[in-house]
This record gives C-alpha cells, sequence and structure tokens, in this order.
C-alpha cells in the first residue's frame, strides 16, 4: 500500500477511536498511579489529607494484618535465639540462647493465613522496641521468618517480656471502629521514612530523638510535668502512650479519622484506597491499598501517624492544591529500581525518583499478583 494512503488511513481511524497506539495497562507490581483519582481535601489545623479512589479493587480478605495475628495469638514475635519450640517442620528443637541482635527480629505466623507487614509497624516488648523497616507478606503457618527491624528504643538492652505485642498508644478496651485491645503503633512519615529508605540505624535514632525533643517542646507551656516525663525516656512507643502526647495527637487525628471514616462509607462503590498527605501545606506522604477494607483496617493508626507529624512541625512551606497532590501519585517511574523477591509470596519494588521514592508490595500467592501497598515520600 502506498505510504501516504496507509498514514491517511491510520489518522482517521485513530481520530474515529478505532486504534488507541501505546496504552499499557501498569503491571502488578509496577509502582504507577494509573486508576488512581486525588479528591477535595479534608483538613484540620495543620494536617491536610487528599482521599484516593481508584479504577479497581482487588480481593484481600485472606490477609492478616499483624494487629489481628497478635490479639489472637496467632503470630509470635520474639527476639533472635529465642526461639525454642517454634521451629514447624525439622523436628529438632533449637536450644535457647541469647543471640538477641538489635536489627533482627523473628515471627512466626502460626494462622492459616498470609500474614501482612507493613514498615513503620513498631511492636514493643523485649529488650527493645522496633520498627519494622519494609513491607512484606508472611505465609500460612511458616516456620520462624527473620524480621528487618531497627531500634526505635535505644536506651534499653534489657528483657521487658519474652515476645513482642502491641502499643497500647491507640486504643483502649474498645476504640475507633470497633477495634478491641491495644494494636500496634505506626511510626510518625519521618521515622518510618529513616527505616524504610535510608535503612540506617543510626539515622533510625538521630530521627526518634528529633521527634522527641519536638514533641517534648511542644508540651512545655500547657503540660511541664509531661515534657518532662517525654524528656527522661528514650522509647519512641512510651512518648506516643504519653496522656498528654495522645491528647494532642487526638485533637489532630480524631475530626480527620471521623470525617474520613465517613467518607469511605461513602465512596466504598467508588473504591476509596488511600490518601495523599500534606502537613503545612507540604506533601510528606502516600499511603494506597488494594482494598477499601485494607485500608479501613489500617486507617485508625495511619491518620496518628500523620498527626504526630502535624503536632511537631511548624515551619510553612506552601499551599498544596487537588493538581499537585494528583501530581505526587502520578510521577512514579523513578530513575532506578531495587526489587527483592520471595518467590510464590510477594515483591518488594523500590523506585528512586526526583525528590521521593516509593515502595510497592505486590502478592505472588495463588490468585492474586496485585500491589497489597504502594507507600511515596517526598525527600
Amino acid at each position: 500500500m502506498n505510504p501516504k494512503i496507509f498514514l491517511a488511513l491510520m489518522v482517521l481511524l485513530m481520530v474515529g477511536g478505532l486504534v488507541v497506539l501505546d496504552q499499557k495497562p501498569v503491571q502488578a507490581g509496577e509502582v504507577g498511579a494509573s486508576g488512581y483519582k486525588v479528591l477535595d481535601p479534608i483538613r484540620h489545623g495543620n494536617l491536610t489529607v487528599y482521599p484516593v479512589v481508584s479504577s479497581r479493587s482487588y480481593p484481600t480478605g485472606e490477609f492478616l494484618t499483624l494487629d489481628e495475628g497478635l490479639r489472637s495469638g496467632e503470630v509470635i514475635v520474639t527476639e533472635a535465639g529465642s526461639v525454642q519450640g517454634l521451629i514447624r517442620r525439622h523436628g529438632v528443637p533449637q536450644g535457647r540462647h541469647d543471640g538477641a541482635e538489635v536489627n533482627r527480629l523473628v515471627l512466626v505466623n502460626n494462622s492459616r493465613r498470609p500474614l501482612l507487614l507493613l514498615a513503620g509497624e513498631i511492636v514493643t516488648g523485649g529488650k527493645q522496641d522496633r520498627v519494622i523497616g519494609k513491607d512484606r507478606i508472611v505465609p500460612p503457618e511458616s516456620d520462624p521468618v527473620d524480621l528487618n527491624v531497627f531500634c526505635v528504643e535505644p536506651g534499653r538492652w534489657v528483657a521487658a517480656s519474652e515476645h513482642f505485642g502491641a502499643s497500647g498508644a491507640m486504643y483502649g478496651a474498645a476504640g475507633a471502629n470497633g477495634v478491641h485491645g491495644a494494636v500496634t503503633m505506626m511510626a510518625q512519615p519521618s521515622v518510618r521514612a529513616k527505616a524504610m529508605a535510608d535503612k540506617n540505624q543510626g539515622e533510625v535514632w538521630a530521627e526518634v530523638k528529633k521527634q522527641q525533643e519536638a514533641m517534648r517542646v511542644q508540651l512545655v507551656p500547657a503540660a511541664p510535668s509531661a515534657a518532662a516525663d517525654v524528656g527522661q525516656t528514650s522509647s519512641y512507643a512510651r512518648v506516643m502512650e504519653n496522656k498528654e502526647v495522645r491528647k494532642q495527637v487526638d485533637e489532630v487525628a480524631k475530626p480527620i479519622e471521623e470525617s474520613y471514616h465517613s467518607l469511605i462509607r461513602q465512596l466504598r462503590d467508588r473504591n476509596a484506597v488511600g490518601v495523599v498527605v500534606a502537613v503545612n501545606g507540604r506533601i510528606i506522604w502516600a499511603d494506597l491499598f488494594a482494598s477499601t477494607d485494607l485500608l479501613e483496617k489500617y486507617w485508625p493508626k495511619l491518620v496518628r501517624s500523620y498527626a504526630s507529624e502535624a503536632v511537631v512541625t511548624r515551619a510553612k512551606d506552601y499551599e498544596v492544591t487537588v493538581a499537585s497532590a494528583q501530581q505526587f501519585l502520578a510521577d512514579m517511574e523513578g530513575r532506578r529500581q531495587i526489587i527483592e523477591s520471595e518467590p510464590g509470596i510477594y515483591r518488594h519494588t523500590e523506585v528512586n525518583g526526583d525528590g521521593y521514592k516509593a515502595f510497592a508490595l505486590t502478592s505472588l500467592l495463588p490468585k492474586t499478583g496485585f500491589d497489597v501497598h504502594v507507600a511515596k515520600m517526598a525527600d
């Protein structure tokens, strides 16, 4: 066919909507924003969250959260070297010895459901409180699994308990959304970022100390005795459990938590899956999930982590808009990718771009193949 005639036909077909060129779907595990839409913000004080809806939702009911596993006793977290009796298949008990390490914990999932762990979740107890450093999935009925963790309590190396548990910082006997019992705390974004991106224990300790001091200064005018208590502990979790700290965090978090929880119910049919977060007019973070159900499970502690950041952040940057929040999600290609995989279970992808880092956890379990959680941080 004459090239000019062929070109003319192609133009006509494209104009008529019969040919679409280079329209490739986002593959499972690819950190891409296709299908995400940012809605009008919810604001309280200096914290702004932009709800995010998705064109797709995935079945996530089989996943067990760390909170659910700890409350039921089906998930056990302990110091390395304290796994006697936890080996499932090999039949030879491992002797107990003090092989504890700052950056290593051991977890056993006794549930018949796969366990979802998110970077930033804090477990308390053992010889030091720790923060999980990387999203991952632990298969059902697992043998002991080494966890990548960072200490968030530099002043203690004495066993408070044999096993790790949940912090009491979030709820009492019956908390938000009908959650019963204490749940794990989610570290505020600045601390989460040091564990996820820098992967350096010294940087995590420095950020914990910085945020503790900022919280102490924040408390001095209204609650000097609480400020003194905060100044005397090295435990990040204990700071966040302080009554006056919880009061200040709740003043920011509760109105947004309740507003968005109500919005989630309204937007269930539109697949509300996450948020873009801004503090003092500057976008700092985004958390996106594979389903509304999964978002609802994490929302109470996520919003408190964002509020904790807002309480101690004062520097004004610029006014953020829906368009800029949408652009924050759209820019995910990056310059470099680091991929880690456990075949048949999960893939973890880290993307480094200009002014940001993004992380995607993809389930490789049977009948899945989708991103369970995507987090993005501004540098």
